[in-house]
């Protein structure tokens, strides 16, 4: 039975008898992203400077962003490709959820490459109708996946878990649908409007994913499901690998995404690390707690919420100085370096209380 590239090694030789462990293949899925987005950066980087696919920056915007015009963007795809090969060659490809998030990245992926190419070659991307038609679509594929055609899920695939309370699991039948597209489609958008600052969401991202890994291997793990009286998910501990690659290769493009960017990523990047994450929470039946572990993504989603409604509320009057929140600080005197790093000490700060719930309940 052919289960990833390595597998068949392990019954060949016992010194590789390591590949059939989860932890093991999760770590070099990681670092095999990371490697190899470190080798294409460069050549993608180069690649869309000759097809002059730059970033337009808006001129309403700060105005130290302006030097930023024609930065290469579309770089999500280098993330998307890296960590796609590593999952092929590490993890378990007999695993449903494996394919089912390759599914959601593909797909996403497709929705945020179609929004860019519109917007390079016809100055205007994807209507905002559109996009989340489309978004809506995958994401309800995938809700219906996971409530009525998952058997590892039966029985308890439409309970919602609340973190903090122990045995409130509210049964929300065929609206449990309704709220698993409404976690991945707000997760996607949410990530994307962060992304407005050099390696402001890829940092977060990482942060959340890593918090993700540790919570589906702990799903997939019977035991320890038990010792922590959380919902045992079969299988959803092979994610781990999956997520892993996600970490290596979202590390790898920091490296070109920091300050000062050589490279943005682009919708096919936020729209689909964003699905990707809230698709993980979803099957590891930890949805609500996304808005703790992804608080950072939450409260710039809420902050274009706010100006919006305040506008419209007061006729032309401003909440914030700009939306999302990132710019809000920027327009308050902080340099951009401050208000990244600050950011990501915020989203380390949410992802440990996030996981001091599995036992404060």
């Amino acid at each position: 039975m052919f289960y990833h590239l390595f597998y068949p090694l392990s019954s060949d030789y016992s010194i590789l008898n390591v590949f059939r462990y989860i932890t093991f293949r999760s770590a070099y899925a990681g670092i095999t992203a990371l490697v190899l987005c470190l080798i294409f950066g460069p050549m993608v980087i180069r690649a869309l400077q000759k097809l002059e696919i730059g970033e337009t920056i808006r001129t309403d915007g700060p105005q130290s962003h302006i030097t930023k015009s024609g930065t290469p963007t579309m770089g999500g795809l280098l993330v998307i490709f890296t960590f796609l090969l590593a999952t092929l060659l590490w993890a378990n490809l007999t695993n449903m959820y494996v394919w089912l998030l390759i599914f959601v990245a593909v797909g996403f992926g497709l929705i945020g490459f179609v929004d860019d190419f519109l917007k390079l070659r016809k100055g205007k991307g994807l209507t905002a109708r559109s996009k989340l038609f489309w978004q809506i679509l995958v994401a309800t594929m995938v809700g219906l996946f996971c409530t009525y055609f998952d058997p590892n899920r039966m029985g308890f695939a439409t309970n919602l878990y609340v973190p903090f309370f122990k045995d409130f699991t509210p049964d929300l039948g065929g609206w449990y649908v309704v709220l698993i597209v409404i976690v991945i489609v707000g997760t996607s958008n949410a990530v994307n409007l962060t992304d407005g600052l050099d390696g402001l969401a890829i940092g977060p991202i990482i942060i959340a994913t890593l918090t993700y890994t540790a919570l589906v291997y702990i799903t997939g793990h019977f035991k320890f499901a038990g010792y922590l009286n959380i919902q045992y998910v079969g299988g959803a501990g092979e994610i781990a690998v999956l997520t892993s690659a996600i970490v290596g290769a979202s590390l790898g493009f920091l490296w070109f995404n920091a300050y000062p960017a050589q490279m943005f990523m682009g919708d096919v990047g936020s729209l689909s690390l964003g699905a990707i994450l809230g698709t993980v929470a979803v099957i590891a039946k930890q949805e609500l707690l996304l808005i703790l572990v992804g608080g950072i993504f939450v409260i710039e989603a809420l902050s274009v919420i706010i100006q919006v409604a305040y506008f419209k509320y007061t006729g032309g009057k401003r909440f914030f100085k700009m939306a999302p929140l990132h710019h809000h600080f920027e327009h308050m005197g902080w340099e951009e370096p401050k208000v990244i790093v600050r950011f990501w000490i915020i989203a380390v700060v949410l992802a440990m209380l996030s996981l001091s719930t599995l036992k404060l309940r």
